[in-house]
Formats: structure tokens, sequence, C-alpha cells
């Protein structure tokens, strides 16, 4: 605890009282102690206290911060003689009650002059006028200039009395580039040596119209997710690998802004009442987030990248995803209007196959697709795309997947395409496959084709109507003609592990053929598995009935070992 003794411009000495360990000072009212000034910034400067005294740390004010006429970055521990300026205000400290001892992290922390925390920075890879992540340091310096000119925009914007909703996104980037050029000039006697100056006009850019550091991720196709789990703790999915980044945002207030560009024009909101929202970006990459409460480390954001280049079956094949045997049977199952369900864990690839799967769908067929964020690409020029729907702010006008799909029966479809059952949903998607919507597609979160029968039979269950276990498993063995398992395999890379074929119910028990497994065989060097395809040689029931429909279908790739190498 500790006292503030502060005086605005022309006004009286004030005393405030810090309870607790930490001041933040700004204009803002949110701020722990606001004063009501032009020249203080929104969120002006910190005042924490440590085992030695009192810290000040700024926050990327554009009037800056000063200790005895010296501008600060982070200055401690303060005496009560020296002297703090910010803006137009006079503040200094009044009475320190001594505080917890710090961590021997921290003491460094604290005794470490700043000039030696600020080391280490290069300049950002840039590629095609573009800075990406894969080469990319970050720096405190760096955050803390970017917080600077990102707070000079701001008043500049302000002052120019800039309308910016009725502006074009080209518009407000153009204006903002050309803002950030002009304070960037006007601070490069400010800034340190080794700060390049053309990556920070680059993030400030992104962080103030774009998606900010998030923005070199999205441009750079080695990677297939970014994972924000605070302003300071950036991991991406490269090549099939986790990894941490370099590179930060600024602050949280950033990470607050990038969650809302993303979903005020989707007619989402994230707010302290609602504070987890899905969503998606314009290229149809997947995007979920989360911020506190719930989130105690700060505001979350994981994206989930819509592959630029749109992938068809060869490249899986080329890739060892699956055989080409494996693709022209599920092309047969497809156009034969075989009830598919595609399996597997989170990012898998369940949703990436189920798209490659409904291109197989006839182009004279009607299609309706349903999912909670649309991400399903189809071509078929008969295609009715539905999306779920939260809430509002009033907690009324939900529309959920189980909604539209009632609805969707009423739509004359002749293929129903469901993202992922995940509740209630399940039953009425196998009534549709059972009633006439046969070659329905849909996928479930499941470890192996077994696990999908009881997945599917809990969540019949869900949807709140008693039906007997057996009659569940009746409807289930009539509807599924085919489960295709998808894994991730430790290497990263991802396989369609195993094609079943549900073949019907035996003593109260869902039996099941493989048609098609892939059987790992050890590790490589490089930790890649290694392994080969084989086919069980059992050909599909279903084929002896479109036989006597007069099909004619090749059975040649379901008697031999089909495939053999790594994964």
């Amino acid at each position: 605890m500790f006292d503030i003794v502060f005086q605005p411009n022309n006004s009286r000495r004030r005393v405030f009282h810090v309870a607790g360990s930490s001041c933040v000072v700004g204009r803002a009212r949110n701020n722990d102690l606001p004063i009501d000034s032009r020249s203080i910034a929104k969120h002006h400067a910190e005042f924490s206290q440590h085992s030695d005294g009192v810290h000040i740390r700024d926050l990327g004010s554009s009037a800056g911060s000063y200790v005895n006429r010296q501008r600060v970055v982070e200055y401690g521990p303060l005496d009560t003689l020296d002297e703090v300026v910010l803006g137009d205000v006079r503040i200094g400290l009044q009475k320190v009650v001594p505080a917890t001892p710090l961590n021997s992290e921290q003491t460094r922390l604290v005794k470490e002059p700043m000039e030696n925390r600020f080391t280490g920075f290069e300049v950002m890879n840039k590629q095609d006028g573009v800075y990406t992540a894969s080469e990319s340091h970050y720096s405190e310096s760096f955050a803390y200039w970017g917080r600077v000119v990102h707070e000079r925009l701001l008043d500049a914007m302000d002052l120019r009395r800039k309308d910016v909703s009725r502006m074009s996104d080209e518009q407000l980037r153009q204006e903002s580039a050309s803002l950030i050029s002009e304070i960037i000039q006007r601070l490069l006697n400010e800034l340190p040596e080794d700060l390049n100056a053309d990556a920070l006009h680059e993030q400030v850019l992104n962080e103030s119209v774009g998606l900010g550091p998030l923005e070199a991720f999205l441009a750079d196709d080695a990677i297939s997710e970014v994972m924000v789990n605070n302003h300071r703790e950036i991991f991406v999915e490269k090549n099939g690998r986790l990894e941490q980044s370099t590179i930060q945002f600024s602050s949280d207030k950033t990470v607050y802004s990038v969650i809302e560009r993303i979903i005020t024009p989707l007619g989402r909101r994230i707010d302290e009442s609602s504070p987890v929202v899905d969503a998606r970006l314009k290229d149809g990459s997947r995007v979920n987030a989360v911020i506190p409460p719930l989130a105690l480390k700060g505001p979350s954001l994981t994206i989930r990248k819509f592959p630029k280049h749109r992938l068809d079956f060869s490249k899986l094949v080329h890739g060892e995803s699956l055989t080409q045997d494996m693709v022209d049977f599920l092309q047969v199952c497809v156009e034969q209007r075989r009830n598919i369900v595609v399996a597997g864990g989170t990012g898998s690839g369940k949703t990436t196959l189920l798209n490659l799967l409904s291109a197989f769908i006839p182009h004279d067929q009607r299609i309706v697709t349903i999912e909670d964020a649309a991400e399903l690409k189809l071509d078929q020029p008969n295609l009715v795309s539905l999306e779920s729907r939260p809430s509002n702010s009033e907690g009324t006008g939900e529309i959920t997947i189980r909604d539209l799909m009632r609805n969707a029966l009423r739509m004359r479809p002749d293929r129903i395409v469901v993202g992922e059952c995940r509740g209630g949903e399940a039953i009425d998607m196998l009534q549709a496959m059972n009633t006439g919507h046969n070659g329905s597609l849909t996928t479930v979160h499941a470890n192996s084709p077994r696990d999908v029968v009881s997945r599917l039979e809990v969540l019949v269950l869900m949807g709140g109507i008693e039906i007997p276990i057996m009659a569940i498993r009746e409807q289930l063995a009539s509807a599924v003609d085919i489960i295709i398992q998808q894994n991730r395999l430790p290497c990263g890379h991802r396989k369609v592990t195993q094609i079943s074929e549900v073949v019907g119910v035996e003593s109260g028990t869902i039996q099941l053929q493989d048609i098609y497994k892939f059987k790992p065989s050890g590790i490589d060097v490089d930790g890649t598995t290694l392994g080969q395809f084989e086919a069980s040689g059992f050909i599909p029931t279903f084929y002896e009935f479109l036989r006597e429909q007069g099909v004619q279908l090749s059975i040649h790739g379901f008697n031999r070992r089909i495939n053999e190498g790594a994964a």
C-alpha cells in the first residue's frame, strides 16, 4: 500500500490512497486513478509496489513519463523526493507500506538495468512486402514504442475529427498508414538505433486496422493454427508442430480490439455477460475467443486457418493421408448415396475431409449444409448454407443446430451435410438418414469407429427423448453406412486410419467391419510415423445390392496390401 500525491496543472494537490500493490493512472474512467486532462493518455502509466519500493512503468503514452526530468520506460524504486511528471500532472509518493519479498526472478528484473532487458531485438523478416512470423524476434522495447505510436495515432485521429465508421477499410488503412509515418518520423531521434522503423510501422498499422501480429501468421501458409493465450503468449501450429512465437501484442487492449474487429461485422458480441464467442474470418478461418472473467490470464484467441488453396484428394494421396483405392471407394460411397460419418479428434482434419467428400455429390442434387460457423465450401449450384446463431444480449433469439436440422427437412433437400453432431441433433440426423435423405454426411468427435457408435448413442439420449437403447442401436445401424476415422499422428501428419462399414445388429451389439486400415510399423529418426495401408479383403455388403441394380463396380482394391511408406 502507498499514497500518491498528484497535482494537475493549475489545480490543488490531492492525495490518492492505493490499497493494493498497483495503480494505473490515465484519462479513462476505468483507471485506478482517473485524471481528467487532455495531456494524459487514456492509460498512461502504472505504479507498482515491489520489495524495494514503488516502481513506475510507462504504458506507451504519447507524452511519455518523466522522473526528475528524464523520460523513462520503467524506473524504480521511487523516492519520496522524486518528481514524476505525466503530461501536465506532477506526482509524488507520500507513504509506502513495505510489500512482501519478491522471488529471485522478480528481484533480477528489478535490479537489472533497463537497457539490458531490451537487448536481443532483431529486424522482422520481410518477404514480398509482408513481415512474416517465421524468423521474427520481439522485445519489450519494440512493444513499448508500438504503444507510443499507437497512442499518438489515436490522438491524431481524434484531433482531425475522423469519422472512421464512414470510411472504407482501404481508406482507413491509407489514412492510418500516412499518420503513422508522420508520427514515426517525428520520433526518429528518440527511437533506439537497433529498432527497425519499417517493422514498427507495419506492426502499429496491423494493430490499428488489421489483426495486429496475427497478420504475419495468416500470411504464412506453413502455419495452420494460431493460439493467443494472452497478449504476451502466442503459439502457432507450423508444419504440424506446436511452437511459441517471439511476436507479441503490445497489450491486452489490442487483443480486445482484434476480437471486436473480427466479430462486429458478423453481428456477434463479447462482453462480461457473454465472454465466449465463435466466429470466422473473411477467408472462412474459424475463430474462438474467450475473455475475462473466464480467461484468467487475459483475452484468449484461437484461429484455425482455412487453406488459401483448396485441397483435393490428389494432394492427400500425394501426402500419404490415404491411397487412391480408398479415394475411389469413398467416391462410390458418396455418389451411390451411402450415409457417411467422419470421426476424429480436434484438429484431425474432419471438416477438410467432409468438404472433399461433399465435392463428389452430383451437381443435379439439392444440398443443405448446417454448421455452427460456416466452413464448408461447395461448388454445386443448388446449395443452401445455414448457420446457427447465439442468443442476443437479452438472452433470446438463439437458433441451434437442431432447430436448423428440423427446418432443413422442410426445404426438400436431396442431401443434408451437418458440420458436426455434438448434441440432440444426432437423433434428427439419424431420422433424416432413415427417411429418404440417403447420402447425408456429418462429423463427430471420436477416437475409433467403435467409439463413434457409443458417441452417437449418447448424443441421441442428450436429445431428451426417452428411447430404449436397442431402438437407438437399430436406428443407428439402419442409418449409418460408412464410418471414416481420421487421426492426427504424433508426428503431426493427418491420416485416414480406418474405413469401416456398419453391417447390422447382432445380439444387441452393432457390428462393424473394417474395409481399409492404416497399420503403423515404427518411428523414423526424424520422428515420422512409419506404416502401411491395408485392405482387409472384405467387400462392402452394399456392393452386391448395387450390382443387382445394374451398377458396375470394381473390387480389385479390396484384396491386397495397397500402400507402404511413411506417414
